[in-house]
């Protein structure tokens, strides 16, 4: 029972304190099909769920988190969504206008681009987008962005939160014609809260970029975790996911939502590095 006791203890600490109050910074190499050549290398910095106000996400930890993230000298950032907090135990709101101010120190090499989520609409998307937009960090809500790097043209598509509703459809079929459009050489990033778009997304965008499901806050060894706000489960939890032939990296976030707990799943700035697919040696005899 001592010994019983011990581990519950241990486990409450990690949990509640240990866990929520870390951040790690993560390095991922990703090689999507169809990522050029003239884009190896690319390196892409990945944050949703921030959460302000929650336990542990107060104003010096956002600024430790953009200070690692310029660190890195990433290429491009990408904001997931979930700016704000919604009835989390111990939390204390964080006006969205102070987050987002924050955010806007971060520096990237072609800056930094943003997407809703679900507890940003329930706190209101126009004061969301203008406190964003005053930040300097554009809000891409079914909209596109061109970005030109060397000859190269990479495009960036930030949908709206996901949701199974019918007026959300007609809009998304809308996006993939636009989609359709975009050459082939150039490659597409799709960025979304909610990764549960995923079976949907087409084969011509190279690379889904999401979050929302904070990894599900607590995963144990073998079982994975046990609740993960999504209605597939595990299978888009965390991390990289390749499901025919298509490619997408779901972060875990920072913060937490409902109940101030990371067990085995701590916060993660995601570094993504694009990487291109080597031609295959030939085998041909000469």
């Amino acid at each position: 029972m001592l010994l019983l006791a011990m581990v519950a203890v241990l486990v409450s600490v990690h949990g509640f304190w240990r866990g929520p109050d870390s951040l790690l910074v993560v390095g991922y190499s990703l090689s999507p099909p169809s990522w050029p050549p003239a884009l190896d290398g690319f390196k892409i910095v990945a944050v949703g769920d921030i959460h302000g106000g929650a336990p542990f996400i107060d104003e010096s930890k956002l600024k430790e988190m953009v200070r690692l993230i310029s660190a890195q000298k990433p290429d491009l950032i990408v904001w997931l969504g979930d700016y704000v907090i919604h009835g989390i135990l111990g939390g204390t709101f964080m006006e969205p206008e102070l987050v987002a101010s924050i955010l806007a120190g971060a520096e990237a090499r072609y800056g930094q681009f943003a997407v809703v989520g679900n507890h940003d609409r329930q706190l209101g998307l126009e004061r969301i987008e203008k406190a964003f937009e005053r930040a300097g960090i554009p809000i891409l809500r079914w909209a596109r962005k061109t970005l030109v790097v060397g000859e190269t043209k990479l495009h960036l598509f930030g949908m709206d939160d996901f949701e199974l509703s019918p007026d959300y459809w007609p809009t998304f079929r809308r996006a993939e014609e636009e989609w359709r459009k975009i050459p082939p050489a150039e490659p597409l990033l799709v960025l979304s809260h909610s990764p549960d778009l995923f079976p949907w997304i087409p084969s011509r965008v190279t690379l889904t970029i999401a979050s929302h499901t904070h990894g599900g806050q607590v995963r144990f060894p073998w079982l994975g975790s046990p609740i993960v706000p999504s209605s597939f489960g595990q299978r888009f939890a965390r991390g990289p996911i390749v499901e025919a032939g298509r490619h997408m990296f779901v972060n875990t976030g920072i913060g937490t939502s409902i109940i101030p707990i990371r067990l085995g799943v701590p916060p993660e700035i995601s570094v993504l590095t694009l990487r291109a697919l080597k031609a295959p040696a030939s085998t041909e005899r000469r």
